[in-house]
């Protein structure tokens, strides 16, 4: 069965209107994205598991680390997360005793979480994470630092892009930098 998929012109911008060629998959930008990112996750499974972190703990430790206590707000804008998407994750690290939550005492509205003994702890069994995924990914340290400064300009780029509606709208520029 096939099924017809409409696009309204007013979807596209006018200047945009025919002059792409749909690309396949494996020049989808957004799929080399996607895959890298769930192999990056599949990675670090393994190396997680022995200290009862899940990979989306493990970047709560890693932010929190880094800046502790931190208001939930905050802790959500660092990782790219909503506040209903972060509190239950936060709920089961607290139930695992890796966290704790409490209120300001300056401000009742805000949440202030900070890692437990347990959790700093944990900071000391990263090292060897990292040095074994170091060993799991093929790219050389420079390609490393170079991809991820890319990656980081891109990330940049596009919250801009989606925190501003009109972006796209109103920029109107069209890419030759390849299929994204």
């Amino acid at each position: 069965m096939t099924t017809k998929v409409e696009t309204k012109v007013n979807d596209i911008p006018a200047q945009c209107a025919g002059t792409f060629a749909v690309p396949r998959l494996d020049q989808q930008l957004c799929f080399a994205l996607y895959s890298a990112s769930g192999l990056m996750t599949k990675v670090y499974r393994p190396l997680l598991a022995p200290l009862g972190l899940t990979y989306p703990q493990y970047l709560v430790m890693l932010a929190l680390w880094e800046r502790a206590p931190s208001i939930v707000g905050d802790l959500g804008a660092a990782l790219g997360l909503d506040s209903a998407t972060l509190t239950p994750l936060l709920k089961r690290m607290e139930a695992g005793g890796l966290v704790t939550r409490r209120r300001d005492p300056a401000d009742e509205r805000r949440v202030l979480v900070e890692p437990t003994a347990r959790g700093e702890a944990l900071r000391g069994a990263m090292k060897d994470v990292t040095s074994a995924l170091a060993c799991s990914v093929p790219l050389k340290p420079g390609e490393v630092k170079a991809l991820h400064a890319t990656l980081t300009q891109l990330v940049a780029g596009l919250r801009e892009s989606t925190a501003d509606d009109r972006s796209t709208e109103a920029n109107g520029a069209v890419s030759d930098k390849g299929t994204l």
